[in-house]
């Protein structure tokens, strides 16, 4: 078995969860297959750092005394707003010697600013996306996916993204059962797909200012199978078919007809991995009314067949439900 050597990136106010996210998985892989990966963490003069929250972290060397890794992974935080120009120098001149290059959560803002993003695709935090994409033209940012691989260059959304990409990882260099395992431990899922949505329907759209249009927000949410036309939406909102296309509209960010497909693949999406619900009864309760129907929806937004998704993505607790 083939140890891969992962560096991680300190400097001072950084968020602790992409460094300990990633670590936490990469070190669950050591305990069950010893010596699958060698870790190591190292800051510009190999001093202590301090995260955002106020922990202290004490590297094991100083980037200078690094040596080239497999796998150099890269976490954000607020100190990725004005980094030291010595570690973009860094990571402009060593990060290309590394086989694979990832980053977490702002992270990605790091290696766009050493040049190492240009002309590829990635992806940072939901918030700081435009962020990227308006500083760094030259990057083909996208939004939504928590996680994006383009070759060597791997980027994660916000966070706990770290962690999906981390399983990712491990299931890539040895294998799904690993990662199921450490899935497991974790109380985590297995895996979200990366081109999953970093945030939910409610979350990407606006609240709506006024009263009955929330509430009709609401209903959508609870309702996925209700007849959600803009007729019936509208009436239930006490507004004309046109008046309430156009509130809602202007409110929300968004069509209702598009709001309402975002929240049925959501709901299907969750009853899949929370539940043993065969096909048909998840596309007829989240208001699909047929399996084809919500495959066709899976697969344009997911990649994937409502049964393939399950398989591969369920929580690890839910392993043994019906596909």
């Amino acid at each position: 078995m083939e140890q891969r050597n992962v560096l991680v990136v300190l400097y001072d106010n950084l968020q602790s969860l992409d460094v300990s996210g990633p670590v936490e998985v990469l070190n669950g892989a050591n305990v069950r297959t010893p010596g699958a990966y060698r870790i190591r963490t190292a800051s510009l003069d190999g001093a202590p750092v301090r995260t955002s929250s106020g922990l202290t972290l004490i590297p094991d060397l100083a980037l200078a005394d690094a040596e080239a890794p497999h796998t150099l992974l890269v976490p954000g935080g607020n100190g990725t707003r004005t980094p030291d120009p010595r570690l973009i120098d860094w990571l402009r001149t060593q990060a290309p010697r590394a086989r694979r290059k990832v980053s977490v959560c702002t992270g990605a803002l790091l290696l766009a600013e050493a040049g190492l993003l240009d002309g590829r695709r990635a992806t940072t935090h939901w918030s700081e996306c435009d962020t990227l994409a308006r500083r760094f033209p030259a990057v083909r940012v996208e939004p939504e996916p928590i996680y994006v691989r383009d070759g060597d260059l791997v980027t994660s959304a916000g966070v706990t993204a770290g962690i999906d990409l981390a399983l990712a990882l491990v299931e890539e260099d040895h294998g799904r059962d690993l990662a199921l395992m450490i899935a497991r431990h974790l109380v985590v899922f297995l895996r979200r797909p990366g081109n999953q949505t970093q945030f939910s329907a409610q979350l990407a759209a606006q609240t709506a200012e006024r009263r009955p249009l929330r509430d009709v927000q609401q209903w959508i949410t609870e309702n996925p199978a209700a007849d959600l036309s803009v007729d019936a939406l509208a009436a239930r909102a006490g507004l004309s078919p046109r008046h309430f296309a156009r509130a809602f509209r202007e409110e929300v960010g968004m069509t209702p007809g598009r709001y309402v497909d975002r929240t049925r693949l959501e709901a299907a999406r969750r009853r899949l991995e929370d539940s043993a619900d065969g096909i048909e009864e998840v596309s007829r309760h989240c208001g699909y009314g047929t399996p084809e129907a919500m495959r066709r929806a899976f697969i344009r937004v997911l990649g994937a067949a409502p049964a393939e998704y399950r398989r591969r993505f369920q929580p690890a607790t839910a392993a043994g439900a019906v596909t």
